[in-house]
């Protein structure tokens, strides 16, 4: 899921997040489940292995039904939870009763965060009058001189409870996620990768085609004011995908998973999974691209194992407002694909070796596919935890990249039986041992594992946690 308010009729089906414009749909599916199998409305199923220790709501201005929740990351005892009209930061001391430490007013979808040292970084991409949290939307249709924005927000957060703004930077077709990446040495900054898209057949004020770049802003993390635009390096100079019918033309990114450890960065970028050199954070090089017409219409976020040997790319169908988990769509569309990373150096490949899918089918007032997950850092092995939407949250291993399995699933029935109502989790991350999801119209879970196969990961700790910067979890976690 992962975008704003849309820029034209392709925009609007392109992701998700273009429905906190359009957040019901009329149910015309063909091939449905047997409604036998299908949990009733906000009936919570699961297997014996996992359940939900605790529930918050939105509350007062995000729970609205298109005041989408969002991303999720994380610090200390603080979670801090995007929503279309702003964030939220969570107390998660006691896992088992969060307690909301602010709520912070800012419209501008799609509103994820990152958080780094005393910094958090919202990303706007919806075009806004100014910069400002005050700003008004301003339609695709207005004046080409018409005064709009688009780009990422910085914040004060050395005091959790009391966000104070600091800076914005606007940047080419808004920021529908980003990435931070560390400065090296004595590079005492941390950089944003922005991911944007522009899936329009015609160019828009500070969205002009072509847009086959990503923009890098470079934040001074002792002078946060200071950040600015400093490279906007084009990834596919020949134009990448071109599109068919059933994928995406690519035009951008729409989000990066970095591992700075590792000096490397995986890209899924509509049309195309790309792996990247971040060795210098200002100036990626693209390694290595790869393509899969047949099955993936949107690629959508990346995450890599541990080892960086192997890397999951996520194919967001119907872009997240659709019924995707059906036995007429089948098990290799709107689903995870799993690539091991062969060679060395700038030689490396990405190798296709299976596609991942959660095992049951959902109903046609559901959306569902493949959507932000995070790695459990358990030893030796390969498994992650994995938002599906209405699909709910799955945990599964990939150790064995052809035979991926899955161990644990939780899930509610849909929101409707009448219509489709978006909704759904959005992101669901694994932090010092429970599982934290932000769910669409639900509000803040927290759920609990209780599995012999990652027992152990329960003892690994960190500090902070932005699912799109990994790290070694023998090192830091």
């Amino acid at each position: 899921m992962r975008h704003p308010a849309p820029r034209g009729r392709f925009k609007r089906l392109a992701s998700i997040g273009a429905a906190a414009v359009l957040t019901s749909f009329l149910v015309s599916a063909p091939a449905q489940a047997d409604p036998a199998t299908i949990p009733g409305v906000d009936e919570i199923v699961s297997s014996p292995n996992i359940k939900l220790i605790a529930n918050e709501p939105k509350t007062g201005p995000f729970a609205p039904e298109n005041a989408l929740n969002s991303d999720l990351a994380f610090q200390g005892k603080y979670a801090f939870a995007g929503n279309y009209n702003g964030f939220t930061v969570w107390d998660i001391s006691n896992p088992k009763d969060p307690v909301q430490a602010v709520q912070v007013l800012c419209t501008g979808a799609q509103n994820d965060v990152s958080v780094y040292g005393n910094l958090l970084f919202l990303g706007t991409d919806s075009i806004r009058s100014d910069d400002s949290c005050n700003s008004v939307s301003v339609p695709n249709s207005a004046p080409a001189e018409t005064p709009r924005w688009e780009g990422v927000k910085i914040f004060d957060i050395s005091d959790p409870r009391n966000p104070k703004y600091v800076k914005a930077v606007k940047t080419d077709c808004g920021s529908h996620t980003l990435t931070l990446v560390p400065g090296k040495g004595r590079d005492r900054s941390v950089y944003a990768y922005v991911s944007s898209y522009n899936l329009d057949v015609v160019d828009l004020p500070n969205c002009a085609q072509p847009h086959d770049k990503i923009s890098i802003v470079k934040v001074p993390l002792k002078k946060p004011a200071e950040a600015a635009l400093v490279s906007a390096p084009v990834l596919f100079p020949d134009g990448g995908f071109p599109g068919d019918a059933d994928s995406r033309t690519t035009s951008g990114c729409h989000d990066i998973t970095a591992y700075p450890e590792k000096n490397i960065a995986a890209g899924a970028c509509m049309g195309d999974g790309v792996l990247l050199d971040i060795s210098k954070p200002a100036a990626p090089k693209v390694i290595t691209t790869v393509r899969d017409a047949e099955n993936f219409a949107f690629w959508h976020s990346a995450t890599f194992n541990n080892d960086a040997t192997k890397v999951v790319f996520t194919d967001e169908l119907g872009g997240g407002g659709g019924a995707e988990c059906l036995p007429s769509i089948g098990a290799t569309k709107g689903a995870d694909a799993i690539y091991d990373i062969t060679g060395k150096g700038n030689k490396r490949k990405l190798e296709f070796r299976s596609y991942f899918k959660i095992p049951r089918d959902n109903a046609v007032t559901e959306n569902c596919v493949a959507h932000n997950g995070s790695l459990i850092p358990v030893k030796g092995r390969d498994i992650m935890v994995q938002a599906w939407y209405q699909g709910g949250i799955s945990i599964w291993d990939f150790t064995d990249s052809r035979k991926p399995k899955e161990i644990a699933f939780w899930e509610r029935g849909p929101l409707s039986t009448d219509r489709l109502i978006v909704g759904g989790s959005w992101s669901a991350y694994w932090y010092n041992g429970y599982i934290y999801s932000n769910d669409i119209q639900k509000g803040f879970d927290v759920l609990e594992v209780s599995d012999r196969r990652i027992d152990k990961a329960e003892r690994e700790k960190t500090w902070q946690f932005n699912p799109q910067t990994q790290t070694d979890y023998r090192k830091y976690w």
